[in-house]
């Protein structure tokens, strides 16, 4: 064979060779092996992960592109379903609050009816708003709790429902001492009944939650969320008329309790009641958060601890107020009285600098029957220093009626030491009172 022909037999060799790897089907990937190489390659560097969601994003821009070029919008059918353990216990106490309404009714005279005759007096109407949270159903009755100050003085009461329906109220009991007070109204509408918590559990730190009608019913059941900020805080409580009232332990949270969520409920994650919201700090001190100022401290707010709160809601309910023990005695305290009288009228030692003076004295009362008299000064009450009034209230409510507790005090500058019995109730007629304070 020459050249020639030996040339022209490999070239169709290759041909045939070239033509049988063409007709020959691809080889099928593994995936196996593809799914191992992609995981490999996403844990070492990312590069095939991203160049498949390269791939994607090219994709799903083209889609969008598209869509919008059509120029209409679209909501996504994608369902994000978020329940938070806060949401969960909301939602086991939210039919409970309601929003408080009360009404008082005052008479004013008019000119013009004294004018043509008419005797009759004009009558206006004021409301004040708060909160409550429905505790107990027994029968056709359920109760609720909410602030004294809310329904203090209110000729009616109303409760808004959150279901929206509104019901009349009757004031079961309520004491200005403790600023809780006790409701109830039909219960053929109420669908949910709070629980409460034991305070003394409750820790610094964890989430609170504070349920009630912030600036009134038009914002009913809001819900804010913080945390409990200090467990037992003793703070000096005043009345609407900014007179002391005495000491008080309350929670303190940086929930946002604002005017309205007076009487609304702080809540824990487990959905239990653990303080009635009462107040918060202003610039000029503690007030009642029905009350406004035009400056106030944020994050400060304080709840009645739940332990108390049943301890008073349960007394109102079988008394219809809270029997404390008094003295029987009028009382203002040393620092209204001006050095030179604490010298020549009371003739009290330089070094007794707080306590508080008796100014009047009722027959058959504690005090008399133990030799209190005009002008002595109270310094101690059962082992506790009495610096001023309110610490006097603190340490004689935390007696009962019918105990005997020692009392300090001085007499024409002498110190002495009696035991009171006390028999007299804060209530009865016969407690006298003055522009200061009566106890």
């Amino acid at each position: 064979m020459d050249k020639n022909e030996e040339r022209e037999t490999i070239d169709a060799k290759l041909i045939k060779d070239e033509s049988s790897q063409k007709k020959q089907p691809p080889k099928q990937p593994r995936i196996g092996k593809i799914f191992l190489v992609a995981l490999i390659g996403g844990l070492l560097g990312g590069g095939i992960a991203f160049g498949g969601y390269a791939a994607y994003q090219a994709y799903e821009n083209t889609a969008v592109t598209a869509e919008n070029s059509k120029g209409t919008a679209k909501v996504s059918n994608i369902k994000v379903n978020v329940s938070t353990q806060s949401t969960k216990a909301f939602n086991k106490i939210k039919n409970a609050v309601v929003s408080v309404e009360a009404y008082t009714t005052s008479s004013s005279s008019n000119s013009l009816d004294d004018l043509f005759g008419d005797s009759s007096s004009g009558e206006t109407t004021s409301e004040s708003e708060g909160s409550g949270v429905i505790y107990k159903k027994t029968g056709n009755t359920a109760f609720i709790v909410t602030n004294n100050h809310v329904i203090s003085g209110a000729n009616k009461v109303k409760v808004l429902l959150n279901s929206g329906k509104k019901l009349s109220a009757t004031v079961v009991g309520h004491d200005s001492v403790t600023d809780l007070a006790v409701l109830k109204i039909n219960a053929a509408d109420v669908t949910q009944v709070a629980t409460f918590g034991n305070s003394n559990n409750i820790s610094v730190g964890q989430t609170a939650l504070a349920i009630g009608s912030p600036l009134g019913s038009t914002y009913a059941t809001s819900l804010t969320q913080g945390i409990i900020s200090a467990k037992k805080r003793t703070i000096e409580t005043t009345d609407s008329n900014g007179t002391s009232t005495g000491q008080t332990t309350v929670i303190q949270t940086d929930a946002a309790i604002n005017p309205g969520n007076s009487g609304g409920p702080l809540v824990n994650l487990a959905g239990q009641v653990v303080g009635i919201n009462s107040m918060k700090l202003t610039s000029t001190g503690t007030s009642t958060s029905s009350s406004s100022s035009s400056t106030t401290v944020e994050g400060m707010g304080f709840a009645i601890p739940s332990n108390e709160v049943v301890k008073i809601i349960n007394l109102l309910v079988k008394d219809g107020k809270i029997k404390r023990p008094a003295l029987g005695i009028s009382l203002i305290n040393l620092s209204y009285v001006s050095d030179s009288d604490q010298k020549s009228t009371l003739k009290l030692p330089s070094s007794v600098t707080s306590g508080v003076v008796v100014i009047k004295v009722s027959n058959s009362s504690p005090a008399k029957a133990a030799g209190i008299q005009k002008y002595d000064v109270i310094t101690s009450l059962g082992g506790k220093k009495v610096k001023g009034l309110a610490s006097l209230r603190t340490a004689l409510y935390s007696h009962k009626l019918g105990d005997t507790v020692q009392i300090q005090y001085y007499h024409d500058g002498t110190l002495k030491t009696a035991n009171i019995k006390l028999t007299l109730e804060a209530n009865d007629s016969n407690t006298t009172t003055s522009s200061n304070s009566g106890n």
